[in-house]
């Protein structure tokens, strides 16, 4: 009734807002509502507007035909009474996905439901619900009779309507990225269905009724978990695209060749080890990505279609490229894949990117998270595609799988937030590769994390289990919750050996660590009940209670309290069940020790430690040229074995215990120095970063102050805990204060007595020495005349190859080689000086050097080379930040 509208008005303040009533109404009207269309899902608040249009210019409103509300709105529910008074309304869009969260993300509306009126517009032929937070789907869409295209896609629907056939004018539908686990079979009688899409679901059968949609011509099932087709889809006689990619597919039907309509059928990314000839020699099928198919990372779906697609591969010297809106895909020399769909980009655009060693100052990784890549920076940034443009990026394989995942991680700027991922392995390399779709680009890496089980938990309740152990559950009774919250699970596992070896006490035995978080501030409206599995070796018929404790963390597992004594605790043969309201770490402990706290808090902190060793080797031609590895526990013999026919040195230093993340130092001692003027080189120690599965490796010239004519220098390389991060627990950081305490090993390193005139001939040839020399500028990074001598070190008897590969010709070679006909030395000097002051004006001689090095083989001196500029770089930012430049 207008009456109570006009009153909802009044107490809402949409009278004040416009000023004069009715017609401030009208001013809106004027700027909103034209041909019989209202498209207020621009406005932050859109619903407010439409609420003030109805109350001033009702009869103008209820004559509309084309309505658009974002469902973002907090005044959504307010407004949903009034849509069944426009009878005349064809097509209503109630999309969220407007607005962002912190990390970036579109955020889901906030529908849940409508009213049961809306089943009376009868002239409403397009409805699109995307982006909202419906579980089901409201019945009162069955009774549309004219409904032609129905969206809800990126929603939370388990299930259709067993009637979801009495749709009969249906033509398209749309319900990509639910939770859809099953189809009813009377989906089979939408008679007129041209376009389905069920993609991103967890569908495991399909009905054999789906073969009863005769005039379907575009069928999307990608991304479920599908193995098998029903043969019933060789009655798909119209069917002309079918997207089967990325499910769990381990045959196909023969019959699907005989579609006469069909000209695109995409089967990548499944299990599929034998095909049926009939389908192998279609032209438009795809099977990459499968068993049987090639070993490179799937392609997107379009990548199939016939022809026209661009390939770029990119050699190790670039740094950009340009797209337009055809397909095209690039293959970077790091081993990175990015695929650009068709209208990705309605514009050419030159796409910039470089790969950046890890900083832990903003790569913040959270508790039990282990980084497997470097980071990936894609720019321009802040630009969004049209089109999702798809990332393959390597990595390297976590030793252990079964509890845990691997995601690629983006960086907005402020925080970082997980992407969807899917990882494959290529069959010849072996190499794992992870899969992730984007729409901007930004920072990109991967990592190995806890496996997170996720759900949505309504006002009715739900179940949530462990995918890592079953025996772990939480049940949400039905009223805990007013309001939607998405619940997240983990678990880590810990083994009694664990428990053992740490504490050093046979009787100590714990559960598996049990983390709940929820995307909501406020605590549930009543108590949530968990199950968690026993100690092991401790049932419900031996347990004595009084050894029995419920630990409580906080988020950062900072502190563990005993918990016990504030809640009630049941248990069965095998479980313990015990009821919260605040989401957090929770860990059950049998044990006969008081202060179990301050026991479970040093097992955590060592769960999240990594044993390793350091080695320092020296290269058995050249013992100037020392190799700085920290090597995880597990992984030292593996590593020796590979470097001994190169390398010698002393055996690997004692077991020492790092985080993920920490930094710390190497310093040559006793007669031993570096070239202080390297970029990762503090205070005179090299700088390095502990990753447990990438390379913490530095290959490197030292050389000594001393005298070596006469004898050997036996100095040694101490190394030196550095910064103490962040998220290490303040009794570990505690420990570490102090000089003694940063020390953690020291190796031998010696030198022998010098026999070349090596030394003598440092930045002088023929009795002249040639002048300073920068390459490059500060801000792209320059090399010093310091640097290009230690260059010059690493070079031997290729130096003539390196030569030519800068360009030198070949009768410069040969006189230099004929005028320091007895001196190698000289040779590599002359040579590398010779190029450098004919190019220092090059503002590209850098990067002609770090190719000719790659083209020489010498990838080691053109790593150091990039190592060296890059730090230059940020070297020469941050002193641009701090003159505030």
């Amino acid at each position: 009734p207008v009456d109570e509208l006009q009153k909802m008005a009044e107490s809402l303040g949409l009278r004040d807002e416009c000023g004069e009533g009715a017609s401030g109404a009208s001013a809106l009207a004027a700027s909103c509502l034209a041909d019989n269309r209202l498209n207020l899902d621009v406005y932050p608040d859109g619903c407010r507007r439409f609420l003030q249009l109805f109350e001033g210019r009702q009869g103008e409103v209820v004559q509309v035909e084309f309505l658009r509300l974002s469902s973002n709105d907090r005044l959504l529910g307010t407004t949903l009474g009034i849509l069944p008074h426009l009878k005349y309304l064809k097509s209503l869009v109630l999309k969220g996905g407007h607005a962002r969260d912190e990390f970036g993300s579109c955020q889901h509306g906030f529908l849940t439901s409508l009213p049961p009126d809306i089943g009376n517009l009868r002239c409403l032929t397009h409805l699109d619900l995307s982006f909202n937070s419906l579980s089901t789907l409201p019945s009162c869409i069955l009774h549309l009779s004219s409904l032609r295209v129905l969206l809800v896609s990126h929603n939370s629907l388990v299930a259709l309507p067993e009637d979801f056939g009495s749709l009969s004018k249906l033509t398209f539908f749309s319900a990509m990225k639910n939770q859809l686990k099953d189809l009813p079979q009377s989906i089979g009688q939408l008679a007129v269905l041209q376009n389905l899409d069920l993609s991103e679901n967890a569908l495991e059968f399909l009905p054999e009724e789906l073969g009863n949609l005769h005039n379907c011509t575009e069928l999307d099932l990608s991304g479920n978990r599908l193995s098998t087709i029903p043969d019933s889809f060789a009655n798909l006689k119209s069917l002309r695209r079918l997207h089967l990619h990325s499910n769990l597919l381990v045959t196909v039907p023969a019959s699907l060749a005989s579609l006469p309509s069909l000209s695109r059928l995409e089967l990548q990314n499944n299990c599929l080890r034998a095909v049926p000839p009939e389908i192998q020699t279609l032209p438009f099928v795809c099977l990459r990505g499968n068993p049987l198919g090639e070993t490179e990372p799937p392609p997107h779906a379009d990548e199939c279609s016939a022809g026209g697609l661009r390939r770029l591969f990119l050699a190790s010297g670039e740094d950009s490229f340009t797209v337009t809106s055809e397909s095209c895909k690039v293959v970077l020399a790091c081993g990175i894949h990015l695929y650009f769909p068709p209208g990705a980009t309605s514009d050419p655009l030159r796409i910039y990117f470089r790969t950046l060693a890890p900083d832990p100052q903003w790569v913040k990784l959270r508790h039990h998270d282990v980084l497997l890549s470097r980071v990936l920076e894609l720019q321009p940034h802040g630009v969004k595609f049209q089109q999702e443009v798809q990332i393959w990026m390597p990595y390297a394989s976590p030793q252990t799988l079964h509890q845990r995942e691997v995601v690629v991680r983006t960086f907005n700027g402020q925080s970082w937030s997980d992407l969807r991922t899917r990882v494959a392995q290529k069959r010849k390399s072996k190499k794992h590769v992870a899969h992730c779709s984007v729409l901007h680009f930004s920072w990109f890496l991967v990592v190995s994390r806890l496996v997170q089980n996720e759900c949505q938990v309504p006002a009715e309740g739900t179940l949530l289990f462990s995918s890592v152990d079953p025996n772990i559950k939480v049940t949400f009774p039905p009223g805990v919750t007013e309001e939607t919250r998405s619940v997240k699970l983990q678990v880590l596992l810990v083994s009694a050996e664990e428990i053992e070896e740490i504490t050093a006490d046979v009787g100590c035995r714990a559960s598996p660590l049990l983390c709940l978080s929820q995307d909501s501030l406020v605590d549930f409206l009543g108590p949530v009940r968990i199950q968690l599995p026993l100690p092991p070796g401790v049932t419900g018929l031996n347990l004595d209670r009084s050894r029995l404790h419920l630990l409580h963390g906080d988020p950062e597992g900072q502190t563990w309290d005993d918990v016990t004594s504030q809640v009630v605790l049941e248990f069965t043969h095998i479980y313990a069940m015990f009821e919260v309201t605040h989401f957090s770490w929770y860990w059950l402990w049998y044990t006969t020790k008081t202060y179990i706290g301050g026991i479970a808090k040093k097992v955590y902190e060592r769960l999240r430690m990594y044993q390793v060793n350091f080695i320092a080797l020296q290269r058995k031609k050249d013992p100037e040229q020392v190799l700085l590895q920290c090597v995880p526990k597990h992984k030292v013999d593996l590593v020796l074995k590979k470097l001994q026919d190169r390398y010698r040195g002393p055996e690997p230093s004692d077991m020492v215990e790092l985080f993920e993340g920490e930094q710390f130092f190497a310093a040559f001692e006793q007669g031993i120095s570096i070239n202080m003027d390297r970029p990762d080189c503090v205070d005179g120690r090299l700088s390095f970063i502990f990753y447990s599965h990438l390379k913490n490796m530095k290959e490197i010239y030292v050389t000594s102050p001393v005298d070596r004519k006469g004898q050997a220098v036996r100095g040694q390389v101490s190394f030196y805990r550095g910064a103490v991060p962040e998220s290490i627990p303040e009794d570990a950081s505690r420990r570490r204060k102090g000089p003694d305490s940063l020390w953690l090993a020291t190796l031998p390193i010696k030198l022998p007595r010098l026999k070349s005139r090596w030394g003598e001939s440092r930045g002088l040839l023929n009795g002249c020495f040639f002048p300073p020399l920068n390459l490059g500028n500060a801000e792209t990074g320059y090399l010093t005349q310091a640097n290009l001598l230690g260059i010059a070190r690493r070079v031997g008897a290729d130096w003539q190859t390196i030569g030519l590969n800068l360009g030198l010709t070949y009768q410069q070679i040969e006189r230099i080689g004929y005028n320091n006909r007895e001196d190698l030395d000289k040779q590599i000097l002359d040579m590398l000086f010779s190029w450098a002051q004919q190019n220092s004006e090059d503002p590209d001689c850098v990067s002609k050097l770090i190719t000719a090095m790659k083209e020489s083989g010498r990838q080691d001196i053109a790593d150091e080379v990039e190592t060296i500029i890059e730090l230059g770089r940020q070297k020469y930012r941050e002193s641009i930040r701090r003159v505030g430049l």
